[in-house]
Protein backbone atom coordinates (compact mmCIF):
# COMPACT_ATOMS: atom_id res chain seq x y z
CA UNK A 1 0.00 0.00 0.00
CA UNK A 2 1.63 2.94 -1.19
CA UNK A 3 0.48 6.65 -0.04
CA UNK A 4 2.41 8.25 -2.82
CA UNK A 5 -1.18 7.29 -4.59
CA UNK A 6 -3.22 9.10 -2.38
CA UNK A 7 -3.67 12.92 -3.10
CA UNK A 8 -2.06 15.79 -1.03
CA UNK A 9 -5.25 16.73 0.95
CA UNK A 10 -5.91 12.70 1.35
CA UNK A 11 -2.31 12.16 2.57
CA UNK A 12 -3.16 14.53 5.17
CA UNK A 13 -6.75 13.31 5.82
CA UNK A 14 -4.77 10.06 6.83
CA UNK A 15 -2.27 11.70 8.76
CA UNK A 16 -4.61 13.28 10.78
CA UNK A 17 -6.46 10.13 11.53
CA UNK A 18 -3.83 8.33 12.41
CA UNK A 19 -2.36 10.95 14.76
CA UNK A 20 -5.59 11.18 16.50
CA UNK A 21 -6.32 7.75 16.77
CA UNK A 22 -2.71 7.46 19.14
CA UNK A 23 -2.70 10.96 20.79
CA UNK A 24 -6.60 10.62 22.21
CA UNK A 25 -7.38 6.63 21.72
CA UNK A 26 -10.26 6.76 19.51
CA UNK A 27 -11.54 7.38 16.35
CA UNK A 28 -12.31 11.19 14.96
CA UNK A 29 -15.66 12.47 13.80
CA UNK A 30 -16.17 13.82 10.27
CA UNK A 31 -15.97 17.16 11.36
CA UNK A 32 -12.85 16.91 13.91
CA UNK A 33 -11.28 15.70 10.93
CA UNK A 34 -12.41 18.66 9.04
CA UNK A 35 -11.04 20.97 11.94
CA UNK A 36 -7.99 19.05 11.71
CA UNK A 37 -6.87 19.75 8.40
CA UNK A 38 -8.77 23.18 7.71
CA UNK A 39 -11.32 22.07 5.75
CA UNK A 40 -14.74 23.88 6.24
CA UNK A 41 -16.98 21.44 4.40
CA UNK A 42 -17.43 17.92 6.19
CA UNK A 43 -19.16 16.82 3.05
CA UNK A 44 -15.65 17.13 1.35
CA UNK A 45 -13.98 15.15 4.26
CA UNK A 46 -16.53 12.55 3.74
CA UNK A 47 -15.31 11.74 0.32
CA UNK A 48 -11.84 11.61 1.13
CA UNK A 49 -12.44 9.31 4.07
CA UNK A 50 -14.65 7.28 1.37
CA UNK A 51 -11.36 7.23 -1.60
CA UNK A 52 -9.41 6.56 1.83
CA UNK A 53 -11.59 3.42 2.86
CA UNK A 54 -11.96 2.47 -0.92
CA UNK A 55 -8.06 2.18 -0.97
CA UNK A 56 -7.75 0.12 2.05
CA UNK A 57 -6.04 2.80 3.97
CA UNK A 58 -9.17 2.91 6.37
CA UNK A 59 -11.82 1.09 7.14
CA UNK A 60 -14.98 1.44 9.20
CA UNK A 61 -15.27 -1.08 12.41
CA UNK A 62 -19.39 -1.07 13.19
CA UNK A 63 -20.91 -1.13 16.55
CA UNK A 64 -20.99 1.81 19.22
CA UNK A 65 -18.44 4.99 18.84
CA UNK A 66 -16.83 6.75 15.74
CA UNK A 67 -15.32 3.95 13.78
CA UNK A 68 -13.11 5.22 11.01
CA UNK A 69 -10.15 3.17 11.37
CA UNK A 70 -6.85 2.67 10.45
CA UNK A 71 -5.83 -0.62 8.28
CA UNK A 72 -3.17 -3.00 10.49
CA UNK A 73 -2.65 -5.25 8.16
CA UNK A 74 -1.09 -3.06 5.54
CA UNK A 75 -2.87 -4.78 2.42
CA UNK A 76 -5.48 -3.38 0.25
CA UNK A 77 -8.44 -5.13 -0.32
CA UNK A 78 -9.06 -6.94 -3.22
CA UNK A 79 -11.54 -5.43 -5.76
CA UNK A 80 -12.29 -8.42 -7.11
CA UNK A 81 -13.49 -10.00 -3.58
CA UNK A 82 -17.37 -11.01 -4.43
CA UNK A 83 -20.00 -11.33 -1.79
CA UNK A 84 -21.07 -15.04 -3.65
CA UNK A 85 -17.49 -16.49 -3.04
CA UNK A 86 -15.81 -18.11 -0.31
CA UNK A 87 -13.81 -15.83 1.74
CA UNK A 88 -10.78 -16.73 3.79
CA UNK A 89 -12.03 -18.87 6.12
CA UNK A 90 -14.31 -20.85 4.36
CA UNK A 91 -17.65 -19.75 4.59
CA UNK A 92 -20.22 -18.94 2.03
CA UNK A 93 -22.22 -15.72 1.64
CA UNK A 94 -25.88 -16.49 2.90
CA UNK A 95 -28.92 -14.09 1.61
CA UNK A 96 -31.28 -11.55 3.99
CA UNK A 97 -34.64 -9.56 3.47
CA UNK A 98 -33.50 -6.22 2.12
CA UNK A 99 -36.43 -4.22 3.22
CA UNK A 100 -35.70 -0.92 1.33
CA UNK A 101 -35.22 2.49 2.20
CA UNK A 102 -34.50 4.23 5.65
CA UNK A 103 -36.57 6.95 5.03
CA UNK A 104 -40.01 9.44 6.57
CA UNK A 105 -43.27 8.60 5.82
CA UNK A 106 -43.40 4.63 5.46
CA UNK A 107 -42.63 1.66 7.82
CA UNK A 108 -40.79 -1.25 6.92
CA UNK A 109 -41.97 -3.60 3.84
CA UNK A 110 -44.14 -6.65 5.38
CA UNK A 111 -41.39 -9.84 5.23
CA UNK A 112 -43.32 -10.93 2.37
CA UNK A 113 -42.48 -8.11 0.13
CA UNK A 114 -38.64 -7.98 1.24
CA UNK A 115 -36.15 -8.72 -1.44
CA UNK A 116 -32.96 -11.00 -0.92
CA UNK A 117 -29.72 -9.65 -0.76
CA UNK A 118 -26.56 -11.48 -0.23
CA UNK A 119 -24.02 -10.55 2.33
CA UNK A 120 -20.86 -11.87 2.86
CA UNK A 121 -19.30 -13.49 5.68
CA UNK A 122 -17.59 -10.37 7.03
CA UNK A 123 -20.88 -8.87 7.67
CA UNK A 124 -23.04 -11.33 8.70
CA UNK A 125 -20.83 -13.76 10.89
CA UNK A 126 -23.61 -16.33 11.54
CA UNK A 127 -25.59 -13.83 13.01
CA UNK A 128 -29.56 -15.10 13.07
CA UNK A 129 -32.61 -12.43 12.15
CA UNK A 130 -30.70 -10.05 10.60
CA UNK A 131 -32.48 -7.55 7.68
CA UNK A 132 -31.17 -4.65 5.68
CA UNK A 133 -31.95 -1.59 5.03
CA UNK A 134 -30.44 1.16 2.35
CA UNK A 135 -29.74 4.98 4.26
CA UNK A 136 -31.46 7.89 2.75
CA UNK A 137 -29.76 11.06 3.72
CA UNK A 138 -26.69 12.15 6.43
CA UNK A 139 -28.19 12.06 9.78
CA UNK A 140 -25.59 9.44 11.13
CA UNK A 141 -22.56 11.29 8.74
CA UNK A 142 -20.31 11.51 11.94
CA UNK A 143 -20.62 7.61 12.36
CA UNK A 144 -19.49 7.37 8.14
CA UNK A 145 -22.69 6.16 7.79
CA UNK A 146 -23.58 7.79 4.18
CA UNK A 147 -26.60 8.61 2.25
CA UNK A 148 -26.98 5.07 -0.04
CA UNK A 149 -25.16 3.21 2.04
CA UNK A 150 -26.65 -0.32 3.57
CA UNK A 151 -27.08 -0.99 6.75
CA UNK A 152 -27.19 -4.52 8.32
CA UNK A 153 -29.45 -5.17 11.23
CA UNK A 154 -30.14 -7.39 13.68
CA UNK A 155 -33.38 -8.10 15.60
CA UNK A 156 -33.09 -8.28 19.32
CA UNK A 157 -35.02 -8.75 22.30
CA UNK A 158 -33.14 -6.30 23.75
CA UNK A 159 -31.64 -2.76 23.20
CA UNK A 160 -28.98 -0.92 25.16
CA UNK A 161 -28.33 2.82 25.75
CA UNK A 162 -25.77 3.85 22.75
CA UNK A 163 -26.91 1.20 20.48
CA UNK A 164 -27.49 2.74 16.49
CA UNK A 165 -30.89 1.08 15.69
CA UNK A 166 -33.50 1.32 13.56
CA UNK A 167 -36.50 2.10 14.94
CA UNK A 168 -40.50 3.23 14.29
CA UNK A 169 -42.06 6.08 15.15
CA UNK A 170 -45.85 6.65 15.78
CA UNK A 171 -45.57 3.58 13.10
CA UNK A 172 -45.12 5.74 10.49
CA UNK A 173 -41.71 6.69 10.36
CA UNK A 174 -38.73 5.01 10.33
CA UNK A 175 -35.65 6.45 11.25
CA UNK A 176 -32.00 5.29 11.75
CA UNK A 177 -30.44 7.05 15.28
CA UNK A 178 -28.19 6.56 18.49
CA UNK A 179 -30.49 5.48 21.42
CA UNK A 180 -30.16 6.66 24.56
CA UNK A 181 -33.79 6.34 27.64
CA UNK A 182 -33.37 7.88 30.53
CA UNK A 183 -36.41 9.79 32.94
CA UNK A 184 -37.80 12.10 30.00
CA UNK A 185 -38.16 9.15 27.54
CA UNK A 186 -36.59 7.77 25.02
CA UNK A 187 -33.56 9.79 22.93
CA UNK A 188 -33.04 9.09 19.03
CA UNK A 189 -29.55 11.31 18.46
CA UNK A 190 -28.57 11.94 14.97
CA UNK A 191 -24.70 12.03 14.33
CA UNK A 192 -24.95 15.37 12.29
CA UNK A 193 -23.78 18.66 13.74
CA UNK A 194 -26.28 20.35 11.98
CA UNK A 195 -29.13 17.77 13.86
CA UNK A 196 -30.63 18.06 17.42
CA UNK A 197 -31.66 14.86 19.22
CA UNK A 198 -35.11 14.35 19.87
CA UNK A 199 -37.22 12.97 22.80
CA UNK A 200 -40.11 10.79 22.27
CA UNK A 201 -42.70 8.85 24.78
CA UNK A 202 -41.76 5.12 24.80
CA UNK A 203 -45.20 4.12 23.34
CA UNK A 204 -44.40 6.26 20.51
CA UNK A 205 -41.37 4.17 19.55
CA UNK A 206 -40.74 0.39 18.36
CA UNK A 207 -37.06 -0.82 17.40
CA UNK A 208 -36.71 -2.70 14.46
CA UNK A 209 -33.16 -3.61 14.81
CA UNK A 210 -29.49 -2.98 15.74
CA UNK A 211 -26.76 -1.87 13.45
CA UNK A 212 -23.99 -4.58 13.21
CA UNK A 213 -22.91 -3.69 10.30
CA UNK A 214 -22.82 -1.48 7.02
CA UNK A 215 -22.15 -1.71 3.44
CA UNK A 216 -20.75 1.24 0.96
CA UNK A 217 -22.82 1.97 -1.95
CA UNK A 218 -21.34 1.84 -4.69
Amino acid sequence: MRSANLTRRQQKVLQFVEHFAQTEKRSPTLKEIAVGVGCTAVSTIHKHVLHLIEKGFLERQHGKGNNIVCRLDGEVASSSDSPSTFDETGDRAKIFPFYGDVAAGAPLLPETHAMPIELPHSIHRNKENLFVLRVKGDSMMDDSILDGDLVVLQHRGEYRNGDRVVVLIDREEVTLKELRQDKKGVWLIPHNPNLAPQCYDIDRIEVQGVLVGVMRSC
